[in-house]
């Protein structure tokens, strides 16, 4: 996934106000203002998520909320798939993410990501992603107690590998390959995770009708 054009990165500056005579002065050179925490600048993007028409990105479908695991902990899923990196602003899809996500990780959750049929037109920038990982809070890494990915390539397990030794080792033993949908069913019930036609039908044509008998009870 790569960023549209001209949104090379989140904008995290401070504010800027114009002088009378109509210039701009950058707060980075008030040597009085206070200098924004990375707690603040979390709360002032959560406001903006509040209140910001992000019917954009809701309305693409690739992030939502899908019913509980087996252990009774919000299940959230990411079609990579839909995810349209060269086609939407970056900074508001940003801005979903948190306004998604907030109240779902004030407790334990697991994360779904389906890489099925993704192409390189969904690959966001890794900057991008090394951004939005310093922008969230503790709470985000500290209650996420599973990353699943289903049906992942050679470049999936690569960049997994890369970013989790040096950019996330917090939730590397988080995160777990899977071959196919099935696998998840020891984790999530059949009946909770509410996922795409396109990504059951590719399942079965790799691995067959029925391929894996989950456990009745989690480890």
């Amino acid at each position: 996934m790569a960023m549209i054009e001209g949104m090379t990165s989140i904008d995290l500056s401070p504010m800027q106000e114009p002088t009378a005579t109509g210039d701009i002065i950058n707060d980075a050179t008030m040597p009085d203002e206070p200098i924004e925490t990375a707690e603040e600048r979390y709360e002032r993007l959560l406001r903006r998520a509040q209140i910001e028409d992000l019917s954009e990105v809701s309305g693409i479908g690739c992030l939502y909320q899908s019913g509980v695991d087996r252990l009774g902990r919000p299940v959230v899923v990411f079609c990579g798939k839909w995810f349209p990196a060269h086609n939407i602003d970056l900074e508001k899809a940003l801005l979903y993410v948190i306004k998604l996500l907030d109240p779902i990780v004030k407790g334990d959750y697991v994360i779904a990501y389906f890489h099925t049929l993704t192409t390189t037109n969904n690959y966001p920038a890794l900057h991008w992603l090394r951004e939005v990982y310093g922008i969230l809070p503790y709470k985000f890494k500290k209650n996420l107690k599973a990353f699943y990915i289903v049906h992942p390539t050679f470049w999936t397990k690569m960049m997994t590998w890369w970013f989790t030794t040096f950019m996330a080792p917090a939730i590397k033993a988080k995160v777990h390959s899977l071959p196919g949908v099935e696998h998840l069913y020891s984790a999530i019930s059949k009946d909770q995770l509410e996922i795409p036609a396109y990504i059951t039908e590719y399942d079965m044509t790799i691995n067959g009708l029925h391929y894996f008998t989950p456990m009745t009870t989690p480890s």
